[in-house]
């Protein structure tokens, strides 16, 4: 698959931390153009200075009418990873109007915009892979806005994965459970929070950044031409506990 991505040109969202910096430095290994956004410039800078073949953009993916006018600068691209994400998890009747706002823009206004902005410019047999969750079709305490906003992306990649078939550019998500990203560890280092969830999954552990980058490169590349409209949970056997 590494060789597949060879001089492909990928436009990454969220690059600044965690899974989508991650997959910026694979996708760079492997020889892939990448056009990595994210509103965190210092730390797009890094990428910038470590790997030749990483373009960077700075930007508010909530600004609706530059995230148009930056994107619709860019060349033909051959993959998109909409990877930018928030997650504000609390309790349901302690969730503000703020909080929903927040989430939705980002969870689901911006994957749409950006979707849409680049529309004109992914060449025939590109790819779109959305970064979902597995929270988009189970629940879990506290996750309410969060789970909604998911479930829109997992319809969203349906819809577009119908419409979009015709046009040769197939869409799907990747759907993890826990991911152990710094903030991960850190949020789920507490037995008592992370035993529950952990006795529902058969495999007794949570994912990996890496085994999350495998499903997205895997959906990017033509090992997968025929699978479109898919939803990749990666959850260790967490739907059939």
């Amino acid at each position: 698959m590494m060789a597949d991505l060879l001089k492909k040109v990928i436009v990454v969202t969220g690059a600044g931390q965690g899974i989508g910096r991650a997959l910026c430095q694979h996708l760079s290994t492997a020889g892939a153009q990448v056009i990595a956004l994210s509103k965190s410039a210092d730390k797009l800078e890094e990428l910038k200075n470590n790997y030749s073949n990483i373009e960077t953009i700075s930007i508010d993916l909530k600004n609706w009418q530059n995230v148009r006018e930056v994107l619709s600068k860019l060349p033909q691209i051959d993959g998109l990873v909409n990877n930018a994400g928030v997650a504000i998890i609390e309790p349901f009747e302690e969730l503000t109007e703020k909080d929903f706002d927040d989430t939705f823009d980002i969870n689901v206004k911006a994957v749409f915009n950006v979707t849409q902005a680049l529309l004109p410019k992914l060449n025939k047999g590109s790819s779109i892979v959305m970064v979902s969750s597995l929270a988009a079709s189970r629940s879990f305490h506290g996750h309410a806005v969060y789970s909604a906003t998911k479930a829109a992306v997992d319809s969203l990649t349906r819809s577009l994965a119908l419409e979009l078939g015709p046009k040769q550019i197939r869409v799907n998500s990747v759907n993890p459970t826990v991911v152990l990203t710094q903030m991960g560890r850190e949020n789920w280092s507490d037995s008592e929070k992370s035993g529950p969830l952990l006795a529902h999954i058969p495999l007794n552990r949570f994912c990996e950044i890496q085994e999350v980058i495998d499903g997205i490169v895997y959906l990017l590349s033509s090992k997968s031409s025929f699978v479109n409209g898919h939803h990749l949970n990666l959850e260790g056997g967490y739907s059939v506990s």
